[in-house]
């Protein structure tokens, strides 16, 4: 966990929050239970999961950490998709930039790997902007006891027609003002239901609005810049502002929708503390 360089006052959100889960996700009875976390960036999606499989390997429970992001199509494959679709889908992390299939089939290799099997889990190196070798993947030995797919989108559920019909921030309006990016952000979406059918617990970080994400999101890059003095894949202030307005839309629906589908919902306030902890 040290990698996350946490403040102190993650440890009162671990032991008020975070083992109180853990307990209750033990409780369920599926096995390999296959959990998925959804947040906006920022609000500390990859640090639970990476939490929860800690607490759990001292357990003695074996957990397959995966994120959406480890999915995302290579650059070649976007700078195809940009060419032919539209050039926004050159930025990773909507709908349609990721390998649906290779998720797909990593996840159900993992529910259902046997004692004696191993598996490589596909990584993202977001520093290059590319998917990393996959001689450089971790690999996890079977059979696991959970399965956690963490992401912003995880769990999102399409819009109709009339929902995508007015752009919602500058990007949409200037750059997309035919709508044809967000309608194959939409139909792409479609495809993932296929992928997020396949939980058995949902768990949701819910932010207080989308005004938390540029926040949150330069505190993410100023974290990675202290990881990497040369500054390489480190976005600005600007390009910050510009990059989250690519997840404004499916951001904000979530906040709407996505508590109704829930098993819980990890509130957070703007100082990324957690306020109240709903189980349904």
């Amino acid at each position: 966990m040290r990698h996350h360089r946490l403040p102190d006052s993650f440890r009162d959100i671990a032991r008020d929050v975070y083992l109180p889960l853990i307990d209750w996700l033990d409780k369920k009875i599926e096995n390999p239970l296959f959990i998925g976390i959804n947040g906006c960036q920022g609000s500390g999606k990859s640090t639970l999961a990476d939490f929860i499989a800690a607490v759990q390997a001292m357990r003695g429970r074996r957990v397959a950490v995966l994120s959406i992001d480890d999915f995302y199509l290579t650059r070649r494959e976007r700078k195809q998709l940009a060419h032919s679709v539209h050039p926004l889908l050159q930025t990773r992390g909507v709908p349609g930039t990721h390998d649906l299939a290779l998720a797909l089939q990593t996840v159900d290799s993992l529910l259902s790997l046997s004692p004696g099997d191993t598996i490589q889990l596909p990584r993202f190196d977001k520093s290059c902007d590319d998917r990393a070798p996959q001689s450089q993947w971790p690999t996890i030995d079977g059979p696991v006891d959970m399965v956690i797919l963490e992401g912003w989108c995880v769990g999102s559920r399409p819009q109709s027609a009339n929902e995508l019909t007015t752009p919602i921030n500058a990007l949409e309006e200037n750059e997309d003002s035919d709508g044809r990016w967000r309608q194959f952000v939409n139909d792409s979406l479609k495809n993932y239901q296929q992928l997020f059918e396949r939980l058995h617990t949902m768990v949701m970080l819910k932010a207080p609005d989308f005004s938390c994400v540029y926040r949150w999101r330069l505190e993410q890059e100023q974290k990675l810049a202290a990881l990497r003095p040369d500054g390489s894949g480190v976005m600005s202030a600007e390009e910050i502002a510009r990059f989250i307005q690519h997840y404004q839309r499916l951001t904000e629906a979530n906040l709407i929708t996505l508590p109704s589908h829930a098993d819980v919902i990890l509130e957070l306030n703007h100082q990324h503390g957690i306020d109240r902890a709903q189980y349904s």
